[in-house]
């Protein structure tokens, strides 16, 4: 399986005039031979852009390639702008295989025979993905219900290409810098872990479990049945939702259903989703929303990509969203600082310019011409330009509300998510200040303060105790010091070459001029060899200097 995928990524990439990529020698090592000897005229691929070939190299290579692409088409701290509008093209259109035997399937995968537990499953898929397919059916009770059914192969293809992307990008950040700027590792490390929690149904049909609990006793929102007798890693069977897409207009209005009343509510409900549970659907696109027509409940789809955010995170959230608004840049950075998995900020002002330029320019507008979108979007490219990363949960969060954004403005084109944003303001504020907040607050860093003076005592004793038995390991770095022992060993080792090139040319002319034997027409033998060998090591050390432009 693993060199299938190889032959077929590298002629993917050849296909598509990436031989620039395939010229790497030591990413040759991983090419088979086959395919360096001849590949197909590239002339109309290089007519295309670097990053629309990108695209077409993953829409080419497959499911795990776009899903790829997907997760990362919202990653502007990793990727640059203009590559993040093409993966926005991706589409998950995916063919039925022809060896998807429904009933087979289902029969193995829950050890069941069909009869007894189905009247009917329609062969058609009414939804096709890359991981997985839907299914209409009916049970032996009478109930409608939707199979997601996991392909075929579809782990051991996954796994297979994951081991490709490893490979190939461990060699890019050993060999390419361009390539070690995007940091290539950390893509398909985060990808591995998106994509198998994706693969784990059972972790949905939790995820719905859970979703339903949080909104226990709400009449407004519908979370679908789910039948956990015929769920399995492979198979999750669900109730099917006969409801209307949320952003069918139209029929809404047919139904007397007031689309800005829907695009409130259905907003209101996913900032209830962030800001009260801290557990959020990631993928909140009109597909994944329904109208139930009979009771005009919302109704979430899809369980798949879940964000959660820690209760620690929550609270620096609402500490962020608090100081943003009151354009309080001092302590914005180190609430991101603390989000954050990783920052590299060279120039702090920089940062503090700006993001004081993203907050003024909102600040600056009256709150109907705000469009949140475009702040995160923003806002995104100042984390990226000031080299920080922020968890991934994050990315999803900021992807998930530009979406809801869209289907708001969708249904009413006046529609503000800030609007929706002031009650949860007003409720964090009066939280942050609240008795019952700063009594445990306080508490918490009573406790802390008690903690350190109780480990005190001990930790001296530990430091004390190594120093007496000499195990105390003082870390020191210095930094720049292995680029100077690098340019040191160059020097050092051009310098004794240097004494041996003048050493072989000395020795060869006292050769020469004693004509020592043996003599060829009359010449040394040995001081034209001296000569020639002095020669070739003084070419040798120009070559090297002109090659690393050391001169």
């Amino acid at each position: 399986m693993g060199l299938k995928r190889y032959n077929k990524l590298f002629s993917v990439l050849t296909k598509y005039g990436f031989r620039d990529v395939m010229a790497n020698k030591q990413l040759q090592k991983l090419v088979p031979n086959s395919y360096l000897k001849e590949h197909p005229d590239t002339q109309k691929s290089l007519s295309f852009s670097t990053y629309e070939r990108i695209r077409m190299v993953l829409e080419e290579l497959g499911p795990t390639y776009v899903k790829l692409g997907q997760i990362f088409s919202n990653r502007e701290d990793v990727l640059p702008p203009d590559l993040i509008k093409e993966l926005e093209k991706l589409q998950d259109h995916v063919a039925t295989p022809n060896h998807f035997n429904i009933n087979e399937i289902i029969e193995k995968e829950l050890n069941i025979t069909i009869s007894e537990y189905f009247k009917s499953i329609d062969a058609t898929p009414i939804a096709a993905g890359s991981l997985a397919q839907v299914h209409k059916a009916q049970l032996i009770t009478g109930e409608v219900v939707a199979l997601k059914i996991q392909r075929p192969n579809i782990i051991e293809i996954i796994e297979a290409d994951i081991l490709v992307m490893k490979q190939v990008a461990k060699n890019l950040v050993k060999y390419s810098y361009q390539a070690k700027v995007f940091q290539p590792m950390q893509i398909v490390d985060t990808f591995e872990k998106s994509i198998k929690e994706e693969l784990q149904f059972l972790r949905e049909v939790n995820n719905m479990s859970r979703f339903a609990k949080n909104f226990e006793g709400n009449e407004i929102i519908y979370v679908p049945k789910v039948y956990t007798s015929l769920c399995t890693d492979k198979i999750i069977c669900m109730e099917f939702i006969n409801g209307i897409k949320i952003s069918e207009k139209d029929i809404l209005n047919s139904m007397n259903l007031d689309p800005r009343i829907v695009a409130k509510v259905g907003v209101d409900l996913y900032l209830q989703q962030v800001l009260d549970f801290g557990f959020f659907h990631a993928d909140p696109h009109p597909g994944n929303i329904f109208i139930i027509p009979k009771t005009g409940q919302i109704c979430f789809i899809d369980f798949g990509m879940m964000g959660t955010i820690v209760p620690e995170d929550k609270d620096a959230l609402g500490d962020f969203l608090l100081c943003f608004l009151k354009k309080d840049i001092k302590k914005i950075i180190p609430i991101i600082e603390k989000i954050a998995v990783k920052t590299d900020i060279s120039d702090y002002k920089k940062l503090e310019y700006d993001l004081y330029e993203l907050i003024d320019g909102v600040s600056n507008r009256s709150l109907g011409n705000i469009k949140l979108g475009d702040t995160l979007t923003k806002f995104k490219r100042v984390m990226y330009n000031n080299k920080i990363v922020l968890p991934h949960f994050l990315y999803m969060l900021i992807r998930a509300l530009i979406i809801i954004e869209g289907v708001g403005l969708k249904l009413d084109p006046e529609f503000n998510i800030t609007e929706n944003l002031q009650p949860y303001i007003a409720k964090i504020t009066r939280k942050r200040f609240s008795l019952k907040k700063l009594f445990k607050k306080n508490l918490t860093r009573f406790q802390n303060v008690s903690n350190l003076v109780d480990n005190l005592p001990d930790d001296i004793d530990t430091i004390l105790k190594k120093i007496k038995e000499g195990k105390l390991v003082i870390i020191h770095e210095h930094k720049g010091l292995k680029k100077f022992q690098k340019a040191t060993t160059t020097a050092v080792n051009r310098l004794v070459f240097a004494i041996i090139i003048a050493a072989l040319s000395i020795g060869s002319s006292i050769l020469v001029i004693a004509k020592m034997p043996p003599l060829i027409k009359g010449v040394p033998l040995l001081g034209v060899l001296g000569f020639l060998l002095s020669a070739i090591l003084g070419l040798y050390i120009i070559f090297s200097i002109f090659k690393k432009n050391n001169f």
